[in-house]
Order: C-alpha cells, then sequence, then structure tokens
C-alpha cells in the first residue's frame, strides 16, 4: 500500500518495488505498469507490436540529457525521484516510468504513438534481451 507525502503542492508516491515490467503476449510488445505508475503517467499500459522495435539500450544513468527530452505532459514528475507519462518534443513522444535513480532500459520504436520507452530495470538485463530476441533487429 502507498504512503502519501505531501511536500510543496505534490504528492509523493512510495509503492513497494512497483515498477515498469516488459512482457510479451504473442506478437505484442507490454510495458505493463501498477495501478500507481499508470495514475502519475495518466496513461494506460503502453503496447505495441514486436515488429516495431528498432533496438534495445541499457544505460547506467536514465536522468541524463541524452536519454531525456522534450518536456513531460501529462504525466508526473519529480528530478532523480520518479518520472512517469509523456516526454513530448517537435516531432516525437517518448514514454517515460523511471523510479530513482537505477538502470534503466531504452527501447526505440518505428511506429507511433512513441519513439521510445524507457524505464526503470526491474527484469534482469538477460530476461529483456530474451523477450527482443524475436524483434527484426534485436
Amino acid at each position: 500500500m502507498p504512503v502519501a507525502n505531501y511536500a510543496a503542492g505534490i504528492f509523493v508516491f512510495k509503492y513497494n518495488k512497483r515498477m515498469a515490467k516488459l512482457i510479451r503476449e504473442g506478437n505484442d510488445l507490454v510495458l505493463s505498469l501498477s495501478f500507481w505508475e499508470k495514475l502519475g503517467a495518466l496513461h494506460s499500459s503502453p503496447r505495441t507490436t514486436i515488429a516495431s522495435v528498432e533496438k534495445s539500450e541499457f544505460p547506467q544513468e536514465l536522468w541524463s540529457s541524452k536519454v531525456l527530452r522534450g518536456v513531460r505532459a501529462p504525466g508526473t514528475g519529480i528530478p532523480y525521484v520518479v518520472l512517469l507519462g509523456t516526454m513530448r518534443g517537435r516531432g516525437y513522444r517518448d514514454f517515460a516510468a523511471i523510479k530513482g535513480r537505477e538502470k534503466g532500459v531504452i527501447v526505440t520504436l518505428n511506429s507511433e504513438p512513441f519513439a521510445r520507452w524507457i524505464f526503470t530495470l526491474r527484469q534482469s538485463r538477460s530476461e529483456i534481451e530474451a523477450i527482443l530476441r524475436d524483434t527484426p533487429k534485436g
């Protein structure tokens, strides 16, 4: 059960290691979000086809200008604590589900509505690679 702390007009939800999880459902790839992540992101779990995955990366630092781009709208963002929602820029949209300063994954897509999924690594790297192994460029 999450605990809500009120600080400077912002609710910060602390939840027990519930982070986005990459799952495969047939030919679809789903970034499964918890209830609180959906609430913070103002978005349901994003879904795409396996064929639309262009590449995957495993950066050490997600909170860098090399990884994050654009402006968060809509969603929830507290620097270095949580970033949930859509990152928008000119001609692209990324979906972010980042918690803390942990390692993460960037899945680059070649289809709409998102150019990339950026999320904190919950599963092992080998498990993510196994899920993405059958992609055209995996």
